[in-house]
């Protein structure tokens, strides 16, 4: 029998900044890559071309921000937008998932392994990507 490993991909979505996780099914890990930057909420395609192209993901994750109570806010809609232009110009499944609580426990994380001078905005936010794919993978 043979085990095989899909690659996903994490999308912590932001206005300015948007993190970007890999991961492993296999391991059901995930790693921080390089936070790509965005304006107003759209990020420099190319980039997002050139991770697609390294990483070949099977399957991408795009992080779905909630209020607490669980009902949508605008960033909520723009994350979509964002997950549905992926599967458009990439061709690879898109889901989303509630990331409620992701980017504090990004930031606790982050100062637990190295106090604040880890907390910058890129890290917090692909440590938040990361967080989601884990999330995912263990439902």
């Amino acid at each position: 029998m043979t085990v095989t490993s899909k690659t996903l991909l994490g999308f912590d979505f932001g206005t300015k900044s948007i993190g970007v996780a890999i991961g492993q099914e296999i391991t059901g890990t995930a790693s921080p890559l390089e936070a790509i930057q965005a304006r107003d909420g759209i990020p420099d395609w190319d980039l997002v071309k050139n991770v697609y192209e390294q990483w070949q993901p099977h399957l991408v994750v795009v992080g779905l921000p909630l209020n607490m109570d669980g009902s949508k806010q605008e960033m909520t809609f723009k994350a979509q937008k964002f997950a549905n232009r992926l599967h458009a110009k990439f061709k690879v499944p898109v889901q989303t998932l509630d990331e409620r609580l992701t980017t504090v426990d990004a930031k606790a994380r982050l100062f637990e392994m190295g106090g604040f001078k880890k907390l910058s905005k890129g890290k917090v936010d692909s440590a938040s990507a990361c967080l989601i794919l884990e999330s995912f993978m263990s439902q």
